[in-house]
Formats: structure tokens, sequence, C-alpha cells
């Protein structure tokens, strides 16, 4: 199947349903199903594909999602850039509900997740200090605010198991650690990404106040958060549309491959023949 895209976006119906021309295909991985089929499309001359990581229904919740199998799918299309805008919460005063954040960083507060590739005998230990891309978070941002919204470069997305929301004293910890973002997929989702050596941006939209944050907002519930998802939902479709038209030619430029390393159980570098053998599965 590879060759069929280049470029990949986490995201529902709404985005290709812009687009005329799209193809529904199924993916079989090793690691089962993805959360959906993925739809190819062509947009201003560049083919993606489009993946709805909670299902086209919103049926699968958070922690059920099989990251795994949807990154390796993106992959098996041969796509070389991935855009993962996501809904989230803010956990400080000035990252306001209908703001945008292009995050630069993550925390990672999940737990039971399959978060890895690697599971032996091909051992690899990818870099985790700058997930996220800084030429597609420059194109990110660039983009947001020609469309006039407020949009925050840079910011820490910690990421919680869900399905619960925070308390008040898990958030207040959250935010006085510092980070921006509340959200539940951005991990295992992003880290994948760059384990099979492709460029990822996130974009997270803002949809309220985690618990705890401002004195006096209502605690966050599903029905508020979805309403202001829903405000933002057209707005994000542009957005990533726009994204898509200004993306590099030369993919393999970003430098994703270049966190791509093997090692064998024993901390040598694996041979041409143990990676050949990996890559095989894709």
């Amino acid at each position: 199947m590879t060759g069929q895209a280049e470029i990949g976006v986490f995201g529902g119906s709404g985005f290709y349903s812009l687009l005329d021309d799209v193809r529904e295909v199924k993916v079989d991985t090793p690691y089962g199903p993805p959360s959906d089929s993925l739809f190819l499309a062509d947009v201003a001359g560049r083919s993606v594909a489009f993946l709805p990581r909670h299902g086209r229904r919103h049926t699968i919740p958070p922690h059920r999602i099989n990251f795994r199998a949807n990154v390796w799918a993106m992959k098996a299309l041969g796509v070389k850039a991935v855009i993962s805008p996501c809904a989230a919460g803010s956990l400080k005063l000035d990252v306001a509900p209908g703001d945008f954040v292009v995050c630069d960083q993550f925390v990672d507060r999940t737990s039971g997740r399959a978060d890895t590739f690697y599971d032996g005998p091909i051992v690899s230990h990818v870099s985790s200090a700058d997930i996220y891309d800084p030429v597609l978070r420059r194109i990110a941002v660039e983009v947001i605010r020609e469309h006039g919204i407020t949009v925050h470069d840079g910011g820490t997305v910690v990421v919680i198991q869900g399905p619960r929301f925070s308390t008040k004293s898990e958030s207040k910890w959250f935010g006085d650690a510092g980070w921006e973002v509340i959200n539940m997929t951005q991990y295992p989702e992003a880290y994948l990404v760059r384990e099979l050596g492709m460029a990822v941006v996130n974009i997270s939209l803002i949809t309220d106040y985690d618990a705890g944050v401002h004195e006096g907002t209502e605690a966050v519930d599903a029905r508020s958060v979805l309403e202001v998802f829903e405000l933002n939902a057209a707005r994000i479709q542009k957005v990533v549309l726009d994204m898509i038209r200004r993306f590099p030619a030369d993919l393999d430029a970003l430098g994703a491959a270049d966190m791509l390393r093997f090692t064998r159980g024993d901390g040598h570098a694996s041979s041409p023949e143990d990676i050949r053998l990996f890559e095989t599965g894709l």
C-alpha cells in the first residue's frame, strides 16, 4: 500500500467532507484494526490520508484507541508527516476557550497504554526531547494567525488517561507545574508517529478551563466541551487544509527519519537485516 498518501491527518469526516473524490480504504496492521477506514483525497496536489482516531461516529473512548494500529496504518500508506489536531482543556488563565495552542512538548500521565512498536527482538530508543516538528509548527502558527484565530506558539500538553476529567487538585498540580494544555490522546500517538520516522505537529483546540484553573468557573463536562469543539470544527478544518497547501515539497527533509534508531537488546546497533525484518511488516 505504500505510496498512496504522503500526509496524514488524525481527524474525522469534517475534514474530508470538504473534498472531492474521496476514496475509502481499509488497512490491516499487525496490531489489529485501526479506529476506522482511512480516507484518501487530494489537497492542492498533495496526497492525504484522513483517519478519525475515535471512529467516524466517535464511538471509541480515548483509553481504548488502538494507537499503534492507527499510526502503523498511516506509515503503511506511505505517510511522512502527520497533523494531529485535538480537543483540549486549558491549564492557564491566559489560554482561553476558543484559542489554539501549537504544542512543542508533552507530559505523559497515562497508564497501561501500548506505547511502542519495539517489543523485541529489535529494540529502538527514540529521543523524546523534541517530539513536534519545528518546521510544521511554524507553518501551523502562521496559518492559524492568518485565519484570525488566537494562537499560542508553544506549550506543554499533559496527557491523562481518561475517560474521566481531572479533579481540582490534579488540575492545580498540572498548572502549578507550568503546563498549558490537558488532553487524553496526544500520548502515545505523537510518540508512535516519531518511532516510525514520521514528522508530527499538534494543534490543541481549547474547549474549556480545566477544573480548578479559574476560581468560580463551572467544572468541565463532556457536553460543554462538545459545544465549544463544534464551534471550532469549521475553523480547524480550514486551517488544516491550508497547512497542507504550505507543506514543504520534500517531506524527507523534515528530519523525522533521523529520530529512528535501532539497537539490539545487547546495546549494539542492529544490522541492515535486523531493520529489514522489522520493516517488512510495513
